[in-house]
């Protein structure tokens, strides 16, 4: 059974996620309640339309209710059901300020009479033992919606994913390590373009930027050595099963060095088969060294 079971944070991006899911194939049930999974799942036996792709999104809108999502997956488990879970995460202050913008209340706010921070931090608490036991994590902070619905098609269609979704994250130090990174590299040794004039303001999408940055041995040899790194390491990942593989690069502020880094990595990855996408985290922030 192609089992997906979809949870997150509110205002993290699920209802998008389902409209992803929809556009490839895939029979989903939004807010279903932890009590009925398992006869939705038996049900769905008899139906090999739905049985192939089902996605099923458990949350904290069901009030109370959400106190059985660990008992439900454990039935699932029990009758040796196969599934994947997807967690769909982001900042605290880019989930507040989602709901500023968009007047909507949070269910735990509505409910509990609290403000939108400490509803934020309370549904995260609620959620956490779902988050470490997730299949799949995706922080939509920076994403926008063609790119988290990329991310969604690229991890859950049929194509070249040798079975593991890659993603290439950059960011800056000065703004803090990204907490979904699997592997963290600090390419913060390397020749500095922020110093050299014309640079300071471009990033490392700027060719003038990745020349600069890769004109050097230091470089050459510190790609070199990741890309031995990874060509050895992804297969044994692989066959331990992982699904889903997070890399972060990072220098001091996310604009040059680690994007000129983490854009050659992704073309190496993809260049093997793997289905991989790069992201920039701190990349619109201010100038930073």
């Amino acid at each position: 059974m192609g089992l997906l079971i979809v949870s997150g944070l509110s205002g993290a991006g699920k209802s998008l996620v389902v409209n992803a899911l929809e556009d490839i194939g895939y029979f989903c049930i939004d807010n279903l309640p932890p009590a009925l999974l398992d006869k939705f799942v038996e049900f769905s036996k008899h139906t090999v339309e739905i049985e192939e792709k089902l996605a099923v999104v458990m949350d904290i809108r069901g009030g109370e209710d959400y106190k059985g999502i660990q008992s439900a997956l454990d039935s699932l488990d029990e009758k040796n059901v196969l599934y994947k879970c997807l967690f769909l995460d982001a900042e605290n202050e880019v989930l507040a300020r989602r709901y500023k913008e968009t007047r909507r209340t949070h269910p735990i706010s509505q409910k509990n009479h609290l403000e939108i921070d400490e509803a934020i931090r309370l549904e995260r608490e609620i959620l956490s033992p779902f988050y470490s036991s997730a299949d799949y994590i995706i922080d939509t902070s920076i994403l926008s919606t063609a790119q988290l619905r990329d991310r969604v098609v690229s991890l859950f269609s049929k194509g070249k994913n040798k079975g593991m979704a890659i993603n290439i994250l950059s960011f800056g130090f000065k703004f803090g390590a990204p907490k979904e990174a699997d592997l963290l590299f600090d390419v913060r040794c390397l020749p500095n373009p922020f110093y050299i004039e014309g640079l300071k303001h471009k990033t490392g999408l700027d060719e003038e930027v990745s020349n600069y940055v890769m004109k050097f041995d230091d470089s050459k040899n510190m790609l070199g050595v990741l890309t031995k790194f990874f060509e050895t390491t992804m297969p044994l990942y692989l066959k331990e099963g992982k699904s889903q593989l997070t890399i972060g690069i990072g220098c001091t502020g996310g604009k040059h060095r680690s994007v000129t880094l983490a854009l050659l990595i992704y073309k190496y990855l993809d260049e093997l088969g793997y289905s991989t996408d790069v992201s920039h985290r701190d990349i619109k922030r201010g100038i930073s060294q």
